[in-house]
């Protein structure tokens, strides 16, 4: 996962000398590897050849922080005090309120392993920070982690190289932890991307999505990952062209980052449903993108989003099949059929249709393809790709494109729902996946015309199709 934090100043390369709180920005790539690959990466020729000397190694415990009732936890915060030689760092967390990709981080010095609460920016800080008091804090989980550190020289930065291989434990319960770190100490954030797919050629590590303190706590409360929802796409009237496609792209890419979850992990419905919302979002962002520019990059996307979206279907047509379509058969209580048989045969395939999902996840060619959205979203690789006509349309305002492709999918919605009555199944297909677009499409234009309802954009000819095609499924 890519994180972009803004954290105090000091890390476990140099020592916090006073209880002074600053806030540089940290970028960050995880990667998750099997116990034997950090030594297959570690030695490979990509890691030596770049790397600066040796490294160093160091063995880093922490113990992490909150009330009897998890107010920290339920706020979005953690607090951990971590050891490392002999040095003790008080660190406090706030998750990110617009994706995964950034969040809050304060460090200070402090005695001991026992939190000190006076030496933190409370007021920075905030709610529920502010009103916590030391006494009511107690431990929670423990990290203990080797890591091993490298600073590699890369062509466009340098780069900070964890190798961390420990375990988190809650009372009996362990979890083993085995990733790699890749923290952008200058250069371009292209370069995380780069080296991590080159570290790809070396073993199939797989994109770490959650904290350590994520992965505690769902260690110590039994929480399943939480579903990541479609949030708005942040465009601005102002927008060109140019900026937009930056930000629709990283949009789907946090949503669908947000769905991810480890390969051993468990997981429900909701989070199936959301990433496969992900990926069609994309998917459609590339699509319309296609009819502007003729971009190498957004077309290579496209196919391996394809391929992912695809692998994620039939766990999604069994959780229909299963939560809808056989509990309304069970309701109407029909005579002559063995609901609790076929919910047994169902529920058996729903279960291999999840470990496919789960290989799915861990597949290289996946977390190729994840790598690879941040790359182009880093490099604005469509920039070189466009031929020399379209570079033009890079310069446009965003409202225009958006006139554009909401008009060229309106028109393509009404001509597929003509006589729609008389539409065989394959067309009404056709049109509910094109009815799909125009509505991620409206939903993405929204902000660019602020005070209308997006049912005000929508010709009354669309919603009396979307309505009709929806109740004849």
């Amino acid at each position: 996962m890519l994180v972009v934090a803004v954290l105090a100043q000091g890390n476990d390369n140099e020592a916090i000398h006073d209880n002074s709180v600053v806030a540089p920005i940290e970028v960050e790539l995880k990667l998750r590897a099997s116990p034997g690959a950090l030594d297959l990466v570690r030695m490979s020729a990509p890691v030596q050849l770049a790397a600066r000397n040796k490294g160093i190694i160091r063995k880093l415990e922490a113990t992490y922080y909150d009330t009897a009732d998890h107010t920290l936890f339920n706020a979005g915060l953690s607090l951990r005090v971590r050891k490392a030689g002999k040095q003790y760092v008080q660190t406090v967390k706030r998750a990110a309120v617009n994706g995964s990709l950034s969040r809050l981080e304060w460090e200070a010095a402090v005695a001991g392993m026992a939190p000190d609460l006076t030496v933190m920016p409370v007021a920075d800080i905030g709610s529920p920070f502010d009103t916590v008091d030391a006494a009511q804090l107690i431990p929670v989980f423990i990290t203990k982690v080797r890591r091993h550190l490298l600073m590699i020289d890369l062509p466009d930065g340098q780069v900070e190289m964890a190798f961390d291989d420990g375990f988190i434990e809650v009372d009996t319960n362990k979890s083993t932890l085995s990733e790699i770190e890749l923290e952008l100490k200058s250069g371009n954030t292209a370069a995380l991307y780069q080296f991590g797919l080159s570290l790809m050629d070396v073993s199939p590590l797989c994109l770490e999505t959650q904290t350590k303190s994520a992965r505690g706590y769902a260690l110590s409360l039994g929480n399943p990952q939480l579903p990541v929802k479609a949030v708005p796409s942040g465009l601005a009237r102002g927008d060109t062209v140019d900026e937009g496609i930056t930000k629709l792209l990283l949009n789907c890419q946090q949503q669908v980052l947000g769905n991810l979850f480890e390969a051993n992990a468990s997981f429900g419905p909701e989070s199936i449903h959301q990433l496969r919302v992900g990926l069609r979002r994309l998917r459609t962002v590339l699509h319309f993108l296609r009819h502007e520019l003729d971009a190498a990059s957004l077309l290579a996307l496209d196919a391996q989003a394809k391929r992912f979206a695809q692998s994620l279907g039939p766990a999604r047509n069994w959780d229909v099949f299963i939560n809808s379509t056989l509990s309304t058969v069970e309701r109407a209580n029909l005579q002559d059929i063995e609901i609790a048989s076929l919910r047994t045969a169902t529920t058996l395939l729903q279960e291999q249709s999840y470990r496919a999902v789960q290989d799915a996840v861990a597949d290289p060619q996946t977390n190729r393809f994840l790598l690879s959205l941040g790359l182009v979203i880093e490099k604005k690789s469509w920039r070189t790709d466009v031929t020399s006509n379209d570079l033009k349309v890079l310069t446009e305002p965003v409202a225009n494109l958006a006139v554009r492709i909401l008009n060229r999918l309106e028109q393509k919605a009404l001509k597929r729902g003509r006589a729609f009555r008389d539409l065989r199944s394959e067309e009404r297909h056709k049109l509910r996946l094109t009815l799909k677009n125009l509505r991620y499409a409206s939903e993405f234009f929204l902000p660019i015309f602020p005070g209308r309802k997006m049912a005000e954009k929508i010709p009354q000819e669309i919603v009396q199709i979307a309505g009709s095609a929806r109740r004849s499924q």
